[in-house]
């Protein structure tokens, strides 16, 4: 049986992203700090953020962009990123995020895929952005550097030509907004299609159970170019005329520095960062009271490592869930929610439908009147969700139904208070023996371990051709443990079939820039050795 949210339905507004962040804004309003440059310092106003917006927009507008034109956006956070990606959603063009650790060559493929026509970068990555540029025919009068680069245009360029903005004209439920890429942590990437109505939805969806303020100093250091900074962070902390402040990457010393400093009130992070602020000696030397709320996504948060987080720091620890394919939030803890496990996503956010589907029958799995329910696939329905992947019916029929949900690929349980909990990625769980292992639960339970920084966790084949979970693990700085010591701690916890049964130490653990584990990279290495 499917499950609604708990939650009252919300208005969305059939707007366009623009108008529906800044169509109605108040004077008071445009003299609030919009964006805190973290590291100048410089402050944006709303009233100039939303000048340079609209001259990024008619200069491009200029330039020939017309509705529906693809612009490459590749660079880490700034205020400049915030302008030129709404400057080219308000000139009606659509902006494809490039992750900025991209090479020439992935930048050259998200290029020529997505039918970019011109690309915004920065200076520090500008030979490899030129290079894709040449490679897929854009050329250098239409590579803008946002920060300036010698034989190019630079962001400030753009404003000073002082172009009125166009007059555009288009229907956000199916005018794509932004073309993020899957991340393709078990296949090639996919250009998701997500409209102004994906977006302006999925704001106002989770600005209910994570109310941000207006006078709350929100930290960006989440990418703006996946989708989950690029909603969670920006788009709803300027809807809500809340002040953002920008780290470009993360560097422990800074973020801390820069949330004592700036007294920031809303962290939003991905569970490396929750790792750092749970175990690394260096919190206890910044005072980090004004923190009032912490939110991680982008991967699975451990709840002991949560609570050691919400412990340390004195304050409120959520986590959410989601994929680029739902805007891209689908659940979320909410921040009234006092008594909800932290091993929890929480409760699915307003104006969506759920269904928890047996993927070895189809059959659809009850909400239990108490306890939880049996595992199988979570599938999400809502105005949230992708309008499908670009130029890939085949990938967007095996991932949309004909009823709307979208099939999610994550295992989930749901409990009678309708909080939804996730157990693992259905091509993720380790076979053993006939038995499902999965990777996740074995990957929390080595995070406790005093001596253990980080961990995780794939399936490998043992002499008799067994699936086995082998265990990567990365060591606290000092600490000594052997193979047979780890061994020996998952196995006195978990049931016999879940024991690891091998050990590796390396020294850093393989993530995407949004915080998942690159288990794809694991297994070449495994394939390698």
């Amino acid at each position: 049986m499917s499950f609604t949210s708990p939650y009252p339905d919300v208005d969305i507004p059939n707007l366009g992203l623009y108008d529906f962040l800044f169509g109605s804004i108040t004077e008071q309003d445009l003299g609030r700090v919009a964006l805190i440059d973290g590291a100048t310092g410089e402050e944006t106003d709303y009233r100039t953020l939303i000048a340079k917006i609209n001259a990024v927009a008619g200069a491009l507008a200029a330039r020939g962009l017309s509705v529906g034109d693809v612009v490459g956006l590749h660079s880490p956070n700034s205020p400049e990123f915030a302008v030129a990606f709404h400057g080219i959603l308000r000139g009606g063009g659509t902006a494809t995020t490039i992750n900025a650790l991209y090479t020439a060559a992935d930048i050259a493929k998200q290029l020529k895929d997505s039918g970019a026509k011109a690309l915004f970068t920065v200076s520090p990555m500008l030979a490899q952005a030129v290079t894709a540029a040449e490679q897929v025919g854009i050329p250098a009068e239409r590579v803008i550097v946002l920060d300036g680069a010698e034989g190019h245009l630079s962001l400030a360029d753009l404003i000073a030509e002082d172009v009125s903005a166009p007059t555009v004209a288009f229907d956000p439920a199916t005018q794509v907004a932004v073309l993020p890429y899957s991340s393709g942590t078990t296949g090639n990437p996919k250009g998701v299609e997500l409209s102004h109505r994906n977006l302006v939805a999925n704001v106002c969806q989770v600005g209910l159970p994570v109310p941000v303020r207006a006078d709350d100093r929100v930290l960006a250091v989440l990418p703006f170019f996946h989708i989950y900074g690029l909603t969670v962070l920006l788009n709803l902390s300027l809807y809500q005329r809340a002040s953002l402040v920008t780290m470009a990457k993360f560097d422990l010393s800074k973020f801390l520095t820069l949330v004592s400093g700036k007294k920031c009130t809303f962290v939003f992070v991905a569970p490396p960062v929750a790792l750092a602020l749970a175990k690394h000696p260096m919190v206890d030397e910044h005072d980090l009271s004004s923190v009032r709320t912490i939110v991680s996504g982008a991967a699975s948060l451990d709840e002991e490592l949560g609570n050691a987080v919400a412990a340390r720091l004195g304050t409120r620890v959520l986590q959410g869930y989601g994929m680029s394919e739902l805007s891209p939030v689908s659940h979320i803890i909410g921040v009234d929610e006092l008594e909800v496990s932290l091993s929890s996503i929480g409760k699915p956010l307003p104006n969506t439908e759920n269904k928890i589907v047996d993927p070895a029958t189809g059959a659809e799995i009850a909400v239990p009147a108490e306890g939880r329910s049996e595992p199988g696939e979570l599938w999400v329905k809502g105005p949230n969700v992708m309008l499908g992947y670009l130029n890939n019916d085949a990938a967007t029929a095996e991932t949309l139904d004909a009823d709307g949900y979208l099939h999610t690929g994550d295992v989930a349980v749901v409990d009678a208070d309708l909080n939804v909990y996730i157990v693992d990625r259905l091509k993720e769980l380790i076979k053993y023996k006939g038995y499902q292992v999965p990777p996740a639960e074995l990957e929390s339970l080595l995070l406790t371990h005093p001596q253990i920084a980080d961990a995780a966790v794939i399936g490998v084949r043992d002499a008799e051709g067994e699936e086995v979970p082998k265990a990567f693990v990365v060591l606290q700085a000092g600490a000594e443990l052997t193979a047979d010591e780890v061994m020996a701690f998952v196995a006195e916890r978990v049931s016999p079939h879940k024991k690891v049964r091998r050990v590796q130490f390396i020294d850093t653990v393989p993530k995407s820039s949004a915080g998942k584990i690159l288990r794809k990279d694991l297994r070449a290495g495994e394939a390698r050795g």
